[in-house]
């Protein structure tokens, strides 16, 4: 249990530490010189509206109100996609949104807050990979469910103009907790 403790910390300060070796003193440095807005065009889209026959239309993934999310694969991915082009925009309030609990894990080790340590995460991503990030999707034929409450996204599930390694971006588990999927688990 201490090593899955251990790398859950890692969630949101994985790729600090992997690439530049920076320490909490740094992230809170950055935070502070520049905080971050969340864009427009970073909010999770639910499947397409569009249908050739009425009572054939999916209902849409994402929660109203007080309703939980759906307990679906495809509200886990639509939750790991809604991640991914937070990296791409920089948008710190999706991002946390979404890896909340796992950088609450990372913050209770030392690594400062998830606004704090995704600033640092945010430079250290290439113009190249962020724009890839901006449209990454994820291959649903690659997700491990292990149950309906915990799914496995493995870095192969990534498509995006891209290549990625686990060095800087990884594989995450999500977890359905508080009525949707978050990200609890980075390795």
């Amino acid at each position: 249990m201490k090593t899955q403790t251990m790398v859950s910390a890692a969630v949101s300060a994985c790729v600090v530490l992997a690439v530049c070796a920076c320490g909490p003193e740094k992230a809170k440095e950055d935070a502070a010189a520049k905080p971050s807005r969340p864009s427009a065009s970073t909010s999770a889209k639910g499947p397409s509206a569009a249908s050739s026959s009425a009572g054939t239309e999916k209902p849409s993934a994402a929660p109203t109100g007080n309703q939980p999310a759906p307990m679906t694969k495809e509200r886990a991915i639509q939750r790991y996609e809604q991640y991914l082009h937070g990296l791409g925009h920089e948008d710190i309030d999706s991002v946390c949104e979404v890896a909340g609990p796992g950088a609450k894990k990372a913050q209770d080790q030392g690594f400062g807050p998830c606004t704090s340590t995704y600033v640092v995460v945010f430079q250290m991503i290439s113009p190249e990979k962020k724009k890839a990030l901006q449209t990454a999707t994820v291959d649903p034929q690659r997700v491990v469910v292990r149950t309906l409450d915990k799914i496995e996204m493995p870095l192969e599930a990534v498509r995006s103009s891209a290549t990625f390694t686990e060095n800087d971006l990884g594989s995450y588990t999500l977890e359905y907790l508080k009525n949707d999927y978050f990200i609890t688990d980075g390795q």
